[in-house]
């Protein structure tokens, strides 16, 4: 089975500003409380610390708001300047907390994730065959949502081939790694932690195994908490069993 990635459209987004996407997560807040935003580091009750372009005047009323999940404040327009430094996709991420209010979805460059069932054991799974996961991205050029737009930006190690064991819980994770797939959050384009080369796809923090029948790397198995690590980074990216669930 393969899916071929590609940007992700948000209708619901079409002719909304910036600000209107902030203020449908947001109370507001009559008394700001005696505490700095953590944005910018100035006081609530004062103005904003944030003087870059894109953020206009807003009334003393609309000033600070409260998170409606979370119920974190900050200045109104510390978090309109945080969402247009993002990807702009609807969502928005208490920096506090990483509650995620919206959809998250990243940056990851179009191409295709593929995966099938070998008939061979992982070390430490005997019981069941094996998932390889097959993700294939190739080079091109960054768009608007990338580090330098219009630049190229390469791909190494293509295409990379990853593990987990056909097993109750090693197919939960690949119904929620596709979802995470579609949502653009598994690459990213960036800058590599293990060459420092720049502008290259890398990992986007959710960790794979792609050494298979041996750990000499680190990154194989056995590996006893690995599929439980991997559902928490997924669930910090905003994806639960749930959203497979929707998504089938």
């Amino acid at each position: 089975k393969n899916l071929n990635g590609s940007s992700p459209v948000h209708p619901a987004l079409a002719g909304k500003t910036p600000e209107e996407v902030v203020k449908k997560y947001l109370q507001k807040v009559k008394s700001p409380p005696e505490e700095d935003c953590t944005i910018c580091m100035e006081p609530l009750g004062g103005p904003s610390g944030y003087k870059g372009p894109g953020v206009g005047p807003v009334s003393k009323a609309e000033s600070v708001g409260r998170l409606t999940q979370c119920g974190h404040q900050y200045h109104f327009q510390c978090l309109v300047a945080m969402y247009n430094n993002g990807n702009k996709d609807g969502s928005l991420q208490c920096p506090t907390c990483k509650t995620i209010y919206g959809v998250k979805t990243g940056n990851q460059p179009a191409g295709k994730m593929e995966y099938h069932v070998i008939p061979h054991s992982l070390p430490g799974h005997p019981d069941c065959k094996s998932i390889r996961i097959i993700y294939n991205i190739p080079p091109g050029i960054q768009g608007p949502e990338h580090p330098n737009p219009g630049k190229p930006f390469t791909a190494r190690g293509f295409p990379r081939h990853c593990y987990l064991p056909d097993s109750e819980k090693g197919r939960k994770v690949l119904r929620l790694l596709l979802v995470a797939w579609d949502r653009r959050l598994i690459f990213s384009v960036g800058t590599s932690s293990t060459t420092g080369e720049s502008d290259t796809v890398i990992w986007n923090e959710v960790h794979h195994k792609t050494e298979f029948g041996s750990n000499l790397t680190g990154h194989g198995f056995p590996d006893p908490g690995h599929l439980d690590n991997v559902l928490e980074e997924l669930r910090a990216q905003g994806i639960t069993e749930e959203d497979a669930l929707v998504e089938k």
